[in-house]
């Protein structure tokens, strides 16, 4: 795609740098909107939480090059770096000069969120050339949006070689219940938190979900994976369940914060990648907590589907398709 800059080009801009649920999820609604108006969309990942350089675009570093998403025109590259969108902007924030963008408090975050959420609801079309999606996006598109993106973006291929490694060696031949426990290790989880209101509760329910899920119905023996970003809970699990596997990473220090970060390198967002679509070809994955976006892919591929109701700790609600078949467990 030629980038001209001119003000005849309109544009929506996906500037995300948090964990890839959040990313993939954002972007999906932004692409809608880009779609419904348009528009050419940009996915500008600099400063994401998997790298260390605050100017490198993390798309092309972490998924493979693409030049449109079903007819809608894609910048996704370094790029960005030279290129100045054109004004006026929406949310108006962006109008202000450059330097008094730099600084954007949390409040002004959420502001934008709820605008642009607004918009997309609104199914209107901005005056502005350029809106800039720099907010949590999530539940802000429909699920066609986002099963587009996943069928459109792909794992750079070595990323893609280590799923299918993985998948040949642990899940040919086996019923696999994907496990995915956010434990968020001594990081501000903000609505995750009251599913860790009493850690051992928590850890009580995700092996009762466990055991449940391992006594459904399955066609072929039952394999246990875990996916967490927590030591603690790995070695809790394991002890339980001796026989659940895992993807060999690196983990933060107890307590050190999330493992979306950059002192990890760039290997820590392809094992991230590796554990979020392996998760999607599992055939039931538990969610704990159910709010997490890591596990909104496995949520679109898996049949079968284990949450916790928060409001009754000891319920099991599991969703399975066809949806008539969804019930309390």
């Amino acid at each position: 795609m030629l980038v001209s800059g001119s003000m005849k080009d309109r544009f929506v801009v996906s500037r995300r740098r948090t964990g890839f649920g959040d990313c993939l999820w954002s972007l999906a609604a932004a692409w809608r909107y880009a779609q419904r108006t348009g528009r050419a969309l940009a996915i500008d990942w600099r400063g994401s939480c998997y790298l260390d350089q605050p100017f490198t675009n993390a798309f092309p570093v972490f998924f493979e090059p693409i030049q449109d998403i079903a007819g809608v025109p894609v910048i996704c590259d370094d790029q960005i770096n030279q290129f100045s969108f054109p004004g006026p902007f929406f949310p108006p924030w962006w109008n202000k000069p450059s330097i008094d963008c730099v600084y954007r408090p949390d409040e002004q975050i959420f502001r934008e969120r709820d605008e642009l959420s607004r918009l997309f609801q609104t199914q209107d079309d901005s005056e502005a050339n350029t809106v800039v999606c720099d907010a949590c996006l999530m539940w802000c598109c429909d699920q066609d949006a986002e099963r587009q993106i996943f069928r459109s973006v792909k794992p750079r291929s070595e990323v893609q070689a280590r799923i299918d490694t993985i998948y040949r060696e642990h899940f040919i031949g086996h019923s696999v219940v994907g496990v995915h426990v956010r434990h968020g290790n001594g990081e501000d989880i903000m609505g995750h938190a009251p599913y860790w209101a009493d850690p051992e509760l928590a850890l009580r329910q995700v092996c009762t979900a466990i055991y449940k899920a391992k006594a459904l119905p399955h066609p072929r023996p039952v394999k246990v994976f875990l996916c967490t970003d927590s030591v603690l809970v790995l070695d809790q699990l394991s002890e339980l369940h001796p026989d659940l596997f895992t993807v060999p990473k690196r983990f933060q220090a107890h307590q050190a914060g999330p493992l979306h970060n950059a002192e990890l390198g760039v290997d820590g967002g392809f094992s991230a990648l590796v554990e979020m679509y392996l998760l999607g070809r599992c055939d039931t994955v538990i969610r704990f907590p159910p709010t997490s976006a890591f596990t909104r892919y496995a949520c679109l591929s898996v049949p079968r589907i284990i949450e916790f109701d928060l409001n009754d700790p000891s319920r099991l609600i599991l969703i399975a398709e066809p949806p008539e078949n969804s019930q309390t467990i």
